[in-house]
């Protein structure tokens, strides 16, 4: 009977100990991101410099005063990207 209950207690510590090293932090930290200017599809901005009041207004593509965000440092591989707002 000691026999079993020891093996009961060891395989439970066995999956305790597993268990832990398959956990995650709970808040993964967020990758940085750039907004990126004159890429926005017509309705799919993020916001914009000025032209209107944000999200989904976009009326055009590739207007330089709307944006989305990106990965930093893809922008300005993106034809037509930039960091800045264009008029």
């Amino acid at each position: 009977m000691k026999k079993s209950t020891a093996a009961i207690g060891a395989v439970s510590g066995l999956l305790a100990l597993g268990a832990g090293l398959f956990t995650t932090p709970l808040a993964a930290a967020k990758p940085a991101e750039e907004k990126c200017y004159g890429i926005a599809k017509a309705g799919k901005n993020d916001c914009a410099a000025g032209a209107h009041d944000c999200a989904g207004r976009a009326t055009t593509d590739g207007d330089g005063r709307d944006f989305v965000t990106v990965p930093k440092g893809t922008c300005e591989s993106v034809h037509h990207g930039s960091l800045t707002p264009k008029a």
